[in-house]
């Protein structure tokens, strides 16, 4: 782990009102990429916030080790690809997450969307950003043949920078690309998961 720098949290802005409505107009022009990019083929993920025992938290899944394709066993936010019934982006995040996860997440509950990524295959992926609430009110059922484990991270833990870094990828014998990591004892958030927490950190901890 090297490379990350320390992030000023104050948990209790985060989730203010104050900022809050701040981020909701930070990610409102992002509505416009999405508009350029209809017909093609997407995904969505949900990026949740959350509070546990009153602190600021993000709730991930571990992808059940039983499913098919490279990522089986990663770490991820709930999500996958637009139904042709999806209205929008948000509302493919949201019924992915329904059907992951077990919980109704409203659409007021929604700050807005991230810019895209795009994964390695070239499919866009829009990471929408939502505030779940009290993970105390919540009740889970997550669906067993995709989802192994829920868990959180708390906000002040992946803005450690002892908890932080970037991986360097080679393409042959040149550098590539890098990404972020972020460690837990247990698990490890990396790849597109990783890029989408720090992007959301980038915007719900102010500089």
């Amino acid at each position: 782990m090297h490379g990350a720098t320390q992030l000023k949290v104050n948990p209790e802005y985060c989730l203010s009102a104050e900022n809050e409505d701040r981020c909701r107009k930070r990610l409102e022009s992002n509505a416009a990429l999405y508009q350029k990019e209809k017909g093609k083929s997407w995904a969505a993920v949900l990026v949740c916030l959350c509070t546990e025992r009153g602190e600021p938290a993000f709730l991930f899944t571990l992808r059940s080790s039983k499913l098919k394709g490279r990522h089986k066993g990663d770490v991820s936010f709930a999500g996958g690809k637009k139904d042709p019934a999806d209205t929008d982006i948000v509302d493919t995040a949201l019924r992915e997450a329904h059907e992951e996860l077990g919980v109704t997440v409203r659409a007021d509950q929604v700050w807005g969307v991230l810019k895209p990524l795009r994964d390695m295959s070239g499919m866009l992926i829009a990471p929408v950003l939502a505030n779940l609430g009290p993970l105390e009110a919540l009740s889970f059922r997550p669906n067993p043949s995709e989802v192994e484990e829920i868990f959180t991270l708390r906000l002040a833990h992946v803005c450690n920078p002892r908890n932080r870094g970037y991986t360097n990828f080679r393409t042959g014998d040149r550098y590539g690309y890098t990404l972020p990591v972020f460690c837990n004892g247990k698990h490890r958030v990396w790849g597109l998961t990783a890029v989408a927490l720090e992007h959301t950190l980038k915007l719900i901890v102010p500089p």
